[in-house]
């Protein structure tokens, strides 16, 4: 199996189950659903990405070119998570409250309206800068960490006799 994909899954996987009780430290609220959801320290998107770049660059170089499209992919994941899904999750803050403004405009009404309750959307979407940053350091370390056993690995194999 490719050592590097495993180590961006485990790392993601990582930085989604740390989400819970983080959660819980700042808001004594026990929600292990947040693995399941997007947003939230830290950045699993971050984390994914920055252990595979670290991954790469300690296993092959910064030289060549798997460093250069896992480091320039993984800005773009980067500033899509802090940047646009960020203020798509800001517009959704906006647009749940609107809901709660057109219940409230619809009771002094007297017109017969029949409301379909929509689903709520999901406001978890982006992450802030520092969450962004978390992940990317946690990733970095547990990139760092998967090639070190890798080598380990290696090491292992040479010396052992078939």
């Amino acid at each position: 199996m490719n050592k590097g994909i495993i180590t961006a899954l485990i790392s993601i996987a990582f930085a989604q189950g740390l989400k819970i009780p983080l959660h819980f430290l700042k808001k004594k609220e026990w929600k292990p659903e947040l693995f399941f959801q997007t947003g939230g320290m830290p950045s699993s998107h971050s984390a994914g990405v920055a252990s595979l770049t670290t991954f790469i660059a300690l296993k092959r170089g910064i030289r060549t070119i798997d460093f250069a499209l896992s480091f320039i992919f993984g800005l773009i994941v980067m500033y899509d998570a802090q940047g646009i899904r960020r203020q798509t999750g800001e517009l959704t803050l906006k647009v749940n409250s609107l809901d709660e403004l057109v219940r409230k405009a619809h009771e002094k009404e007297t017109v017969e309206f029949e409301e379909k309750k929509p689903k709520r959307l999901k406001e978890m979407l982006g992450h802030q800068p520092q969450e962004v940053v978390g992940g990317a350091l946690l990733g970095s370390l547990l990139g760092s960490i998967a090639f070190l056993f890798s080598k380990k690995d290696r090491q292992k194999k040479r010396f052992s006799v078939k």
